[in-house]
């Protein structure tokens, strides 16, 4: 189990975007890299494809970063925070902040 799902808001590391938040958009778990909105742009040169509707020209657009690089935003306390896991009554298995205690799984 990853300790970043998508939807979850967390704070860049490392890298050139270092301590800026933004939300997750996709996850590669076998390539243990995430996409962050607004986070890692690069500029991607493409051919125009009227079949496709897609203009040509210089499109800026997300990078994957490296999970390694990221760290979750607790809903609760709202600061960057490690991960832990518990089990609730119902036997669901949810993520907790280590900072403050309470659940950032909604």
């Amino acid at each position: 189990m990853r300790h970043i799902k998508k939807d979850d808001e967390v704070l860049i590391l490392g890298g050139r975007d270092r301590g800026k938040k933004g939300k997750v958009l996709r996850l590669f778990p076998s390539k243990s890299r995430a996409v962050v909105e607004n986070i890692n742009m690069i500029k991607r040169h493409t051919r125009p494809n009227p079949q496709r509707n897609i203009k040509g020209g210089i499109v800026e657009r997300e990078s994957p970063v490296h999970l390694s690089n990221l760290m979750v935003v607790c809903r609760e306390c709202g600061k960057p925070t490690r991960v832990s896991y518990s089990s609730l009554s119902d036997g669901k298995k949810v993520r907790v902040c280590k900072r403050c205690g309470g659940t950032i799984d909604k």
